[in-house]
């Protein structure tokens, strides 16, 4: 997948965590806050290596999207360029299996936004904005390797239980 990430798009993407960050960091620190940001930011990052999918196609356009907004703010306020390319990365691929896993992730996002608040909807597109971008760094795909081999395995997992049926278990 082709992505042109720029310095606008990631001070975007980190500005979007850290004012999710903050606000959960400066209230009462509950982990049942950060479920709406988190489910959007699974998603978010499994999107990048979703290439050739929907999912993918959304994720390198809000990469590019944001990253032009970011860079015309970054020169607006600043006066400095805010167009310097950034390398990107993968976290890795997704296998047959891995692929329905996150449609059924996709799935779960999708009621979880359609039954939250304004605040949570706001948050679970933020966490989807954030690593839609974030996720294409090669620094960001390297700490999250581990995730799209779990998605992975998950997925192996469960058709081999759902083909031998109890004695997978």
């Amino acid at each position: 997948m082709n992505v042109a990430i720029n310095l606008g798009g990631i001070a975007i993407a980190l500005a979007i965590l850290w004012l999710n960050f903050r606000k959960w960091w400066k209230g009462n620190r509950n982990p049942q806050e950060l479920i709406p940001y988190g489910a959007g930011s699974a998603l978010g990052s499994l999107s990048t290596i979703c290439v050739g999918g929907a999912l993918g196609w959304g994720a390198s356009g809000i990469a590019g999207l944001f990253s032009s907004v970011g860079s015309k703010g970054v020169e607006t306020t600043t006066g400095t360029n805010g167009t310097a390319s950034v390398a990107t990365g993968r976290m890795g691929t997704l296998t047959p299996e891995g692929g329905v896993i996150t449609c059924l992730i996709l799935v779960g996002v999708v009621v979880l936004y359609k039954s939250s608040g304004k605040l949570e909807k706001r948050r679970i597109a933020g966490g989807f904005v954030t690593f839609a971008i974030l996720g294409f760094l090669p620094g960001v795909a390297a700490l999250l390797a581990w995730w799209p081999d779990s998605v992975n395995w998950a997925g192996a997992w469960v058709l081999d239980v759902l083909s031998r049926g109890g004695d997978a278990l």
